[in-house]
This record gives C-alpha cells, sequence and structure tokens, in this order.
C-alpha cells in the first residue's frame, strides 16, 4: 500500500510536450496525484513534484523536452522531477543523466506514477523504469479537460504501423484499446460534469478494436447515442482505415461532427513507398472525395512531411500539385527529422535543412490560402458555436460544427455555452472570424 499522508499538502507543477495523447494523460495523471492529495501550484508558487510529459516525434521535440527539464530544475529548486513520455521510453538513460531528474517512467509505468515517487526525497542519481518493447501492454484509460473546454477521451494507444521515419511504435508499444463499454462510460461522465464536445485521440485509432474484437465503427456508433454530449470530433485516422461506412454515418450523425483529420505525409506515391505507408494517393484521394460529396463544407485537416529522405525535387513538385489538387482545409506541416533506429536512414537522397525549410513554406502559404478561401465561403452564415472561455477583457472563441473558428466579444456566461452566430467578416490578424450573435 502506498502511505498517501506524505503527499498531503505537496505541490505538483506540470510540463506537457507534443500530442493531445499527451495532454489527455497528463491530465489523468493529475487527477491521480489530485486524488492522493497533491495540489497544483499556483502561479509563482515553488513546487514540490515536477511532472514533464515529453515527446520525441522530432529531434527538435527532443532538445524541447530537455529544456523544459533544464527550465522546470531551475525554477523549483528542490523539486522532485518526474519525466515520462516518448523521450522518456525512448531514451531512459540520457533523460536519468539530466540534473535534477529523479526518476524516469516508460510507457507501461506511467499510469503507476504514485509508486514511483517513494518519500520525495531527491535521489542521487536519477533512476529510469522502462519496460521492453515486447512488454508494453497495458492500456491505461483517459478521459480528461484540463484546462480546456473540450475534453479528450483516449480510445487506443500504441501502434503496429512501422512507417519508415517514424519511432512512434518503440515508445508507445503495440496497438491496444479499452473496450466500447468503457469508452461509453467515460463519454457518460464527461456529460455529467458538464463537457459538450469530445476529441478522439490515440496514435491510430481507426486501429480501435484489436485487442478487444471491436472495430472503430462500433465505438463511433456507440458513442453517438451518449446524451449530454453534443459534439464528438476524431483527431486523426489513416485513410485506409477511414472507411465509407464511418464517413456516411458521420454525415446523418447526431452528434460527429463534419470535421476529419487524415495523415496524408507525402502527395507523391514514390515517397509514400519509402515511408512504408499503407496506401496511395489515388485512394487518399478518392476519400477526399466522398467525403466532399456527402459533406461537402466538411473541415478536412492533413498531415504533410516535407523533406524525408529520398524526397527528390521532382517528387516534391509531384506532391505539391497533388495537395494543391485536393479540396482539402489546411495543411499541417511537419519537417522531417532523421530518428536513431529507424529503416528511413538506409535510404539514399537527403533533402538539405534549406530546401526542408523552403518546401514547408511553400507548403505553408498553400494551406493558408486553402483555410482563408474555406472560411470566407461561410461569411454571412449564422451557424452554432461552442465558445471556450478567455481571459477577461479579451475576445472568446469558439469553433461551427466544421471547426470555422469564430472571434465574439467576451462575456464569462457564455464559456462552454453554444451560441448561434452570424459570421462576419475576417478578425484583425485573420486567424478567425467575427461572430454577431443575440444574447
Amino acid at each position: 500500500m502506498i502511505d498517501t499522508n506524505i503527499f498531503q499538502d505537496k505541490t505538483v507543477v506540470y510540463y506537457t510536450l507534443g500530442c493531445k495523447l499527451n495532454f489527455s494523460e497528463t491530465s489523468t495523471i493529475g487527477k491521480i496525484l489530485q486524488e492522493a492529495g497533491v495540489r497544483t501550484a499556483r502561479k509563482g508558487e515553488k513546487a514540490d513534484i515536477c511532472v514533464v510529459n515529453t515527446c520525441s516525434v522530432t529531434e527538435v521535440a527532443d532538445k524541447k523536452c530537455r529544456q523544459a527539464i533544464h527550465k522546470l530544475v531551475k525554477e523549483h529548486p528542490g523539486a522532485f522531477v518526474v519525466v515520462t513520455g516518448c523521450y522518456a521510453q525512448l531514451k531512459p538513460d540520457t533523460v536519468a543523466k539530466i540534473e535534477g531528474v529523479d526518476v524516469v517512467l516508460g510507457a507501461e509505468q506511467k499510469s503507476d506514477l504514485l509508486q514511483y515517487l517513494g518519500d520525495l526525497q531527491k535521489h542521487k542519481t536519477g533512476e529510469a523504469y522502462t519496460s521492453a518493447l515486447k512488454d508494453i501492454r497495458s492500456f491505461a484509460p483517459s478521459c480528461s479537460r484540463g484546462d480546456r473546454t473540450r475534453f479528450f477521451l483516449k480510445v487506443q494507444d500504441g501502434c503496429d504501423y512501422y512507417c519508415s521515419y517514424c519511432t512512434i511504435p518503440l515508445a508507445r508499444g503495440r496497438s491496444r484499446n479499452g473496450n466500447v463499454a468503457s469508452m461509453v462510460a467515460q463519454a457518460r461522465q464527461a456529460a455529467a460534469e458538464g463537457g459538450k464536445e469530445i476529441v478522439l485521440t490515440g496514435v491510430n485509432i481507426g486501429d480501435f478494436g484489436k485487442s478487444t474484437g471491436e472495430t472503430f465503427f462500433d465505438l463511433v456508433k456507440a458513442l453517438d447515442e451518449v446524451e449530454g454530449i453534443e459534439r464528438y470530433r476524431i483527431s486523426s485516422i489513416e485513410p485506409n482505415l477511414l472507411t465509407d461506412e464511418i464517413i456516411e454515418f458521420v454525415s446523418q450523425s447526431k452528434r460527429f461532427m463534419p470535421h476529419f483529420h487524415i495523415p496524408l505525409q507525402s502527395g507523391s506515391d514514390e515517397v509514400l513507398k519509402l515511408m512504408r505507408r499503407r496506401y496511395d494517393t489515388a485512394l487518399f484521394a478518392s476519400k477526399v472525395k466522398k467525403i466532399k460529396e456527402v459533406m461537402p463544407d466538411c473541415f478536412i485537416g492533413v498531415d504533410v512531411i516535407v523533406g524525408t529522405r529520398g524526397e527528390t525535387d521532382d517528387y516534391f513538385e509531384h506532391a505539391y500539385e497533388f495537395i494543391k489538387s485536393l479540396d482539402v482545409t489546411q495543411l499541417h506541416v511537419f519537417s522531417y527529422s532523421e530518428r536513431p533506429g529507424t529503416q528511413a536512414l538506409k535510404i539514399e537522397h537527403e533533402v538539405t535543412p534549406a530546401e526542408k525549410h523552403h518546401r514547408s513554406q511553400r507548403l505553408l502559404e498553400l494551406s493558408e490560402e486553402k483555410t482563408r478561401a474555406f472560411y470566407a465561403r461561410h461569411i454571412g452564415q449564422t451557424m452554432p458555436v461552442l465558445l471556450e472561455r478567455s481571459k477577461p477583457g479579451t475576445p472568446m472563441h469558439g469553433f461551427t460544427p466544421n471547426y470555422v473558428r469564430v472571434e465574439v466579444p467576451h462575456d464569462d456566461a457564455l464559456d462552454n455555452e453554444i451560441v448561434w452566430a452570424r459570421l462576419e467578416n475576417f478578425n484583425e490578424d485573420g486567424t478567425a472570424l467575427t461572430g454577431n450573435y443575440n444574447s
């Protein structure tokens, strides 16, 4: 048994890097510590415990993780420092050697964080606790709000896709999930806590059901029946796992929004083969076409990586023209980063940093054009907007069902409320449409 008396009146700060899944898991860690008697430190207050949840999707992410650890150690002298997440799983010894770190927890250990805190006495040297890849098997449930309006429901973890450029399967283990019934129970609890919108998160959520004999479509249908939740969003789903039945269901759904995020990674079939992706551009284009046929105003976000090994000038130009031809809304552009232990390192033809930057900028400009055109089509329409809390004196923001960002004057009473707003024009910095509503 863990003696939780030692945690009473202790304080903690959290620092999370990376994806929505990480933020969801940090929030769950927060609930565990809160139930043990630990409270979140107030701004400017020195904390007794620091928890850093890391990312390792790129070399830049690794660097940011190290910087975050150094910063917290400096700001909270004497605090017990715990580091977990993907960087901790992949480089536990490196992280353990960082000055001030006490405990490093891998993917299998993070949900049992309490038992590794001991009596909160600082260690002379950091201690790492991780499991071998084959032993990462548990699924730690997480449905959390944190400081956001939306709840994030973790439906799946791990990945069985070994794309040549990616270390996520090495950091997160094999694909696994909870069952549909447990997901529905968590969604109902979120509704009971006042949640109106839930984002489904995971590493490869379309793969849901492998460990329970169910399917992602089963999950979508079951969640759609949960009373109290007004909106669901699918955070990201592989194009080969986004079935026509899912698309058609969402188009007629009571609660699933017309909003998809689909990783493309490259618009070149040759590069997709080098990446070991499980689809080609023809399949991707067919998914976009299907979505737009049944949901013409659907928001479609797309992930793209530029400058991977093997991406020649011709391949990139072909990819650019393909992406330009797609009726999508926004591009999330990433520059390729070398990852130790990946098969991509065997591919010849490296792209220079300068060329990566150039290609990235071209795609970002294309994204801006597409997003602005999508927003402009909605000017003059009246749509429901779920508003989020903002600082006093600053505009409130929220999103339409199809993820158009809307800005309205501040009103505390509208936090987590849905208002019908007429979309009038772009705000000053062009990041949202201004909304006019009857209070």
